[in-house]
């Protein structure tokens, strides 16, 4: 059997981004969770806020385009989320079916400590992608 020195290569790479996502999944869950945060809710925090930067405030529809979820997912998620305190609902001023989704002040808070707290993790798993 002929040895493939360029095809192992890639082998190499295809192993440590592997690695490198699973070192990192693990440590987002770990973190995620001192900062009181599951992995769903995390991502709706930062879609929610990345939307209030850019588009200024966020709806369920919008956000099922941005988690690649099913609206019925995105309104459980949203629901849990309102009950454990992360954000808020606001009734549009110019359309009353439209509700928005700000994030609460202890939303905003536990999204900033755990984007501070994976910032090394996020840092490591970039090292690794740009040396593919």
């Amino acid at each position: 059997m002929a040895r493939d020195p360029q095809g192992i290569d890639q082998y190499r790479a295809a192993a440590a981004l592997r690695s490198a996502l699973r070192r990192f999944s693990h440590a987002s869950e770990r973190i995620l969770g001192l900062c009181g945060l599951t992995g769903e809710r995390y991502e709706l925090l930062l879609a929610i806020k990345v939307a209030e930067n850019e588009v200024e405030r966020a709806t369920v529809s919008e956000l099922t385009v941005a988690l690649g979820l099913a609206q019925s997912s995105v309104t459980q998620l949203v629901r849990r989320a309102e009950d454990a305190g992360l954000l808020r609902r606001e009734v549009s001023s110019t359309d009353a079916r439209v509700r928005y989704l700000r994030l609460s002040s202890q939303g905003e808070r536990r999204l900033a400590e755990a984007v501070a707290a994976l910032g090394e993790e996020r840092a490591r798993l970039a090292d690794v992608l740009s040396r593919r």
